[in-house]
């Protein structure tokens, strides 16, 4: 998607684009298997804007000083939120991202960067590794071998 395709809503010192999902009274053209999440928040220096309600949501503070509910999210940092009405808080011009959406059914296996709902799929996935079959991250130069344990 080009990114005038993503849709952009402006309110109350808050330049809002969703990526994905439904928020603030726009809808992404971006699909997605299940009812997902991800938004880009820019705020001007004291906004205060409420946060979308999903069963799981989670902000991602990339730049600015940022409050959730009275609790401070530093830059760099992830806060998870319980399911509820929360209120962000912007003191300076603040850059976050929000992530979230409905609950996955079924446990989720997390091993090492891998994660999976079957343990046959991320078995293969570090035979892939350790076998070379997964594509260099960019900008790297180093193979990270696959941890022993």
């Amino acid at each position: 998607y080009k990114a005038d395709a993503i849709p952009s809503v402006s309110r109350d010192g808050a330049q809002i684009n969703v990526i994905i999902g439904d928020a603030y009274g726009v809808e992404s053209p971006v699909r997605s298997e299940s009812k997902t999440l991800y938004v880009e928040l820019k705020l001007d220096a004291d906004t205060a804007l409420a946060l979308p309600e999903a069963e799981e949501l989670a902000a991602f503070v990339v730049s600015g000083d940022v409050d959730i509910e009275g609790a401070r999210v530093e830059p760099g940092h992830l806060a998870v939120l319980e399911p509820g009405d929360a209120t962000l808080h912007s003191a300076t011009e603040s850059h976050i991202m929000l992530v979230g959406g409905d609950r996955l059914e079924g446990e989720r296996i997390v091993w090492w960067n891998f994660v999976s709902s079957s343990r046959e799929r991320l078995e293969k996935a570090k035979d892939d590794w350790r076998s070379g079959r997964f594509d260099m991250v960019p900008g790297e130069t180093d193979f990270i071998p696959l941890p022993d344990t």
